[in-house]
């Protein structure tokens, strides 16, 4: 087990060593870790034995800063004559800066405090000591210890990681006994806290724009309150790089500006050193933010922004970020879209004069297709495609786990749309919602696999307003059936079209057409009592058919098949189901095709007839010849009976 300040082991020779990852500060982005063997406090290697296996006397605290690597510690002990009380009796835990953390701070701060060694240097060190023995075991989450200079706090944070901090400062290396004590050395020369967040905010002039945008949402008593928070603190800058019109909008809309600065506050104090690569961050909006890298940079979100960091306050502590993070809350649909891949949607919804739905106070969910529905055809916008976008926009503004099966939506182009809650996917009609919706401000953003296309009159009008069906439509009024396709339900036709009959063999159509109980049945193991529209169907969805027995339908290559057989056009939509269009006459897996006369009994000369008049209301112009080419023998002298019947098509 390696962890991030100090791992012990005993190796087989039962003696102590110790494992130590030496890494770059901050995160562990692009940057070459080391692991390094070293013997644990009190014990050294000898030579021709394996690991640490001799044990060192104690030592005094001041002596033990030089074993420890804290040699410029030690030194300002001595200066400041610090040194006869850590030489002497008494107990005590200090936490040392180590030489490079002494080397870091800046000329202006390090000749303030050895000009004045007696006062200056004395309490620092002071400040970094406890008077008592606290070893890493003590060190929990969110405690405070009192310092030895003005009882002043330290604020400590053990977190989950194995990381532990002093005043924002690393541990580096940890429980170093000595006679009167014990020493941790520290990666930082920490300091005394004093002030509030709120008190960091007013006092920074590179945060004055958040300083006005804090009063504006009323958080002043939030940033000044006890607790521990983090605030990811916009500069100036920060704002400056926001489009003017939408930054206006935002500070402009109480609501809006608060969520931005909730979701720049986090519910815990997060120091630097903890904030590492895959990290996930909640904040008090209760969103979250994911911690990612870019070469050596630690990016929030994608963006490498954080541009100072560890300000320590008494409740908590800032880092300065040079980019805004604007949550979802605060955001236009237009605006939610721009990190979406629906852009050619949008650029419709331009075309077609809608913005003003999209970016206003109307509370609206909008169904957009994504990039790869348009990538063969960009539709052109006229006014079929802007009542078509209309009815892209629901009214109301909707989360879709919150949508149920069978739920009814209204759009904007006054059309009633359904949805339908599947064991693979949740869509509405046709289309299925392709990626987690984003809430904004006033509008949710829904992307969806497809254009959405609105139900128009039953499955029975729909088949009769297609020419393909009307040999089908013929068949379902011989078989009785219309008046159940005409009735409000819940079905799924697959509708074989004109060029699937005339596919059959001529002695299993003779069969087919000449009884009508067996031709109802074969209708019927076309159609289900259930919807389902092709985005359910992802590997084998078997599907009871209203004649019993069970359908099988499957995706291959993006394209619905049922009982192995493609479907030629899917999601045909109507008020009372859905229609997908099949080339072939589905059977049973119990029908076997057989040859009869070659006289066909009466219902079969109804059925034609009735195809007959469908394809005139359609206005096919096709010969009975090519529209029935089956016909022959047998139907030509069907064809002519009719024609002496009825005096001709």
């Amino acid at each position: 087990v390696i962890n991030f300040h100090h791992c012990l082991y005993r190796d087989q020779q039962n003696s102590w060593a110790r494992v130590v990852l030496q890494r770059n500060s901050f995160c562990f982005c692009s940057v070459e870790k080391v692991i390094s063997y070293e013997c644990c406090p009190g014990y050294e290697k000898v030579p021709g034995e394996k690991g640490c296996p001799a044990a060192l006397p104690l030592s005094n605290i001041y002596e033990t800063l030089g074993v420890v690597g804290s040699a410029t510690t030690q030194l300002y002990s001595d200066r400041s004559n610090l040194r006869p009380e850590i030489e002497g009796p008494g107990t005590f835990t200090i936490f040392a800066p180590s030489n490079e953390a002494w080397a870091s701070l800046s000329a202006e701060t390090l000749d303030s405090l050895v000009s004045n060694v007696n006062i200056e240097l004395l309490n620092a060190l002071r400040y970094h000591m406890v008077n008592k023995r606290v070893l890493t075991d003590d060190l929990k989450h969110g405690t405070t210890l009192n310092s030895m200079y003005q009882n002043l706090p330290i604020q400590i944070h053990h977190y989950p990681n194995g990381i532990v901090t002093v005043n924002c400062a690393r541990l580096l290396k940890a429980d170093h006994h000595a006679t009167n004590g014990v020493v941790h050395v520290i990666d930082k020369v920490i300091s005394t806290t004093t002030n509030s967040i709120q008190h960091i905010v007013e006092t920074e002039e590179s945060l004055e724009t958040l300083r006005a945008a804090v009063a504006a949402s009323d958080l002043n008593s939030l940033l000044e309150s006890e607790g521990q928070y983090t605030l990811l603190a916009p500069t100036n800058e920060a704002f400056e790089k926001i489009p003017r019109e939408m930054l206006n909008r935002i500070l402009g809309d109480p609501e809006a500006l608060r969520d931005l600065l909730n979701h720049h506050i986090l519910k815990s104090a997060m120091c630097a050193e903890a904030i590492i690569a895959g990290l996930t961050m909640e904040t008090l909006e209760g969103t979250t933010l994911d911690v990612g890298c870019s070469g050596e940079e630690l990016t929030l979100n994608g963006k490498p922004i954080i541009a100072n960091k560890d300000i320590l306050a008494t409740n908590g502590v800032v880092h300065f970020v040079n980019e805004l993070l604007i949550p979802d809350s605060a955001k236009t649909l237009f605006e939610l879209a721009q990190e979406s891949e629906v852009s050619e949607s949008m650029n419709l919804f331009r075309q077609a004069g809608l913005s003003s739905h999209l970016t206003g106070s109307e509370r609206v969910t909008l169904l957009a297709p994504v990039n790869e529905v348009f990538k063969d055809k960009r539709p052109t916008v006229d006014s079929n495609m802007r009542n078509l976008l209309l009815n892209h926009i629901v009214k109301d503004q909707l989360s879709s786990k919150y949508l149920y099966h069978g739920q009814k939506l209204q759009t904007l182009g006054d059309k009633e749309l359904r949805v339908f809650v599947y064991r693979n996917n949740l869509c509405i009609e046709n289309a299925c919602i392709a990626a987690h919706d984003k809430r904004g401000r006033f509008g949710t953003l829904f992307s969806v696999d497809k254009m959405l296309t609105p139900p128009s009159g039953s499955v029975m009008d729909v088949l009769k307003a297609d020419h393909r069906f009307s040999t089908l439509v013929a068949a379902i009024q011989s078989a009785g059936l219309m008046e159940n396709l005409n009735r409000p339900g819940t079905f799924t036709v697959f509708a074989p079209t004109n060029e699937a009959f005339q596919a059959m063999p001529q002695g299993e159509l003779n069969k087919l057409m000449g009884n009508a109980k067996e031709l109802a049945s074969i209708l019927k193991f076309h159609m289900a009592d259930e919807i389902l529209v092709s985005g359910a169907v992802s590997a084998l969805v078997r599907l009871k058919s209203m004649q019993g027995d069970k359908l099988e339908v499957s995706m291959k290559n993006h394209v619905i098949h049922v009982n192995k057989e493609p479907v030629a056009e899917s999601d045909i939509m109507a008020t009372n189901g859905v229609i997908h269009a099949v080339s072939s006459v589905l059977q049973p897996q119990a029908s076997r095709p057989q040859e009869r006369g070659d006289e066909p009994a009466d219902p079969a000369l109804e059925i034609f007839k009735q195809a007959s008049a469908l394809s005139k209301r359609v206005r096919v112009s096709v010969p009975p010849s090519l529209l029935f080419p089956f016909a022959a023998p047998v139907y030509s002298r069907l064809l002519a009976r009719m024609k002496e019947n009825s005096g001709g098509f």
